[in-house]
């Protein structure tokens, strides 16, 4: 502890002038926080923040005159240049960024009616933008106003290959993405800022992009009236979301890292070179929520051989263990982890506080839907990527999934407060408590997960399924917070090692990936020498 203040009062006297700059500025209040549930725990080192406003990278000449993401709500005044015929190269809608901002940002074009339509009916059951110029970006998706609206359709983009002008053929974006969300009545789902979204898809660096959406048919209601040439059917109500836009998210490159060196301090400093104080801050309550498991500001925490795992079972978990544990504990050895540090996350993004629950009695496995299009040296970038579109587009208050794994088996630290730690997640809707989320990047449902992926998640469970003396091959109860198959309250009886179908109406993980569950299981526990 002493360690950390120190790096801390280090941290604090290289930004001094600029945290007394920052605090002669004028700041807007924050948002009173919501109290959180009975059933959650927060920890902080210091108050909570509100969330900063969206980033963009400094390096890209952007129009001042125009405006892009301010918040964690979309501004809905935000302009843009969308001509329904052979539109000019436009610049699209961005915030200047000062030179300090992290890099990174985030492009939000409202979407538009596809056809004109009779005035008397009710909207186009068809929007979206024609072709046009955009600045660079690499992850799409859609949101809109009601969290609680799901899209009843098929939502469709093509994109221009930034280098070679290359247009892709349309690709089909994951509407079904409202089971991927905080617990009804959580303070981070009754925040006021979530927004209802498509999951988001990777395509790679573009700079053109064209989108459509259309509305499943029989999607919205009809009604016949009189009219003075007779009977007319009437569409009544809109078919589609209110207030969709179109998200174009640039990951940014990661924060450079600073030469290792020996002085705590320096380390310290190192998390965020260029990063404002709140974000350097964050960054260093970020990597001390692992302290004991890696030294301070280390990109990724080290595997260990079992012998050592178990001796740092007992210094974690030693007041919480039981008898038959202490006797012969059942955890499986540490598999290597890619910390937030690691793959770059910008800290001044998210919430700063940290919500735990009780324990991990169970792992529910995702996958994120973002298409199989990447490179696993690319990995960072597209969880980055989604990081910005969960927390500045979908308004979360940190990325949703407590893990990610990419197709060569790597792992990921996910949502912050510490991969030992019971860190609350908004992976499954009704089932965030007492549970973790873990994500595989790409989309399964007829792509097989590589063999490398589902290895990384029986590591990864025998690991900290292990932690909380959890069988991977066992089942387990959670108490439903509703808004899933089950009633709010209902005691449910689940695989510890589930995929998110068996708690919501969803085709996540994908077919293929949900195949591989039972290989999962068993793996995993024989990792734990069961």
């Amino acid at each position: 502890m002493s360690k950390i203040r120190g790096m801390r009062g280090f941290l604090a006297s290289s930004i001094g002038v600029t945290c007394a700059a920052a605090l002669a500025l004028p700041l807007t209040p924050p948002a009173a926080a919501a109290s959180p549930p009975a059933t959650e725990t927060v920890l902080s080192a210091r108050a909570p923040t509100a969330n900063t406003p969206a980033r963009t990278n400094p390096s890209v000449k952007t129009n001042p005159s125009v405006k892009t993401n301010p918040s964690v709500k979309t501004n809905p005044s935000v302009k843009t240049n969308t001509p329904a015929k052979a539109p000019a190269p436009a610049q699209p809608p961005t915030r200047p960024a000062p030179a300090a901002e992290a890099p990174g940002s985030t492009q939000s074009l409202p979407l538009a009616p596809l056809t004109h339509p009779d005035r008397t009916l009710a909207p186009t059951a068809e929007q979206g933008l024609p072709r046009q110029d955009v600045r660079h970006f690499s992850l799409v998706g859609v949101i809109w106003d009601d969290p609680d609206v799901e899209l009843h359709g098929r939502v469709q983009v093509r994109t221009r290959a930034a280098g070679t002008g290359t247009w892709s053929g349309w690709q089909d974006v994951d509407t079904h993405n409202a089971d991927h969300a905080a617990d009804p009545d959580t303070a981070e789902r009754t925040s006021g800022r979530v927004r209802g979204a498509t999951a988001p898809l990777w395509v790679g660096d573009s700079d053109g992009v064209e989108v459509r959406v259309r509305a499943d048919a029989g999607a919205h209601d009809h009604r016949v009236e009189e009219t003075a040439r007779g009977p007319r059917t009437v569409t009544a109500g809109s078919p589609l979301p209110s207030g969709m836009r179109l998200e174009l998210v640039d990951p940014g490159a990661p924060p450079e890292a600073a030469p290792d060196v020996t002085a705590d301090a320096a380390r310290a400093r190192g998390l965020a070179p260029t990063a404002e104080p709140v974000a350097a801050l964050a960054a260093v309550d970020a990597s001390a929520a692992n302290a004991g498991l890696a030294p301070f500001g280390a990109t990724e925490i080290p595997e260990l051989t079992r012998s050592r795992t178990e001796r740092e079972l007992f210094s974690l978990r030693t007041a919480e263990l039981t008898r038959e544990q202490r006797a012969k504990p059942k955890i499986g050895p540490r598999p290597r982890i890619v910390t937030r540090r690691g793959w770059g996350a910008n800290e001044g993004l998210r919430e700063r506080r940290f919500v735990y629950t009780k324990k991990v009695k169970a792992a529910f496995v995702h996958h994120t839907a973002s298409g199989n299009g990447y490179r696993c040296a690319q990995a960072p970038s597209v969880i980055r990527g989604i990081y910005r579109y969960h927390v500045l587009s979908m308004g979360w208050r940190d990325i949703g999934y407590n893990f990610l794994v990419d197709k060569c088996g790597n792992i990921y630290e996910g949502r912050a407060g510490g991969v030992a730690k019971p860190v609350l997640g908004a992976h499954t809707l009704g089932f965030n408590t007492n549970s973790m989320g873990i994500a595989v990047l790409g989309t399964f449902g007829s792509t097989k997960p590589s063999a490398s992926a589902v290895k990384g998640i029986a590591r990864l469970t025998a690991w900290k399924l292990g932690l909380h003396g959890a069988n991977p091959r066992g089942k387990t109860y959670l108490k439903s917070g509703g808004g899933n198959l089950y009633r709010k309250g209902k005691n449910v009886r689940l695989n510890v090692i589930s995929g998110h179908r068996d708690g919501f109406p969803t085709a996540c993980p994908g077919r293929q990936l949900y195949r591989k569950l039972g290989t999962t299981r068993s793996t995993a526990a024989r990792y734990q020498g069961r």
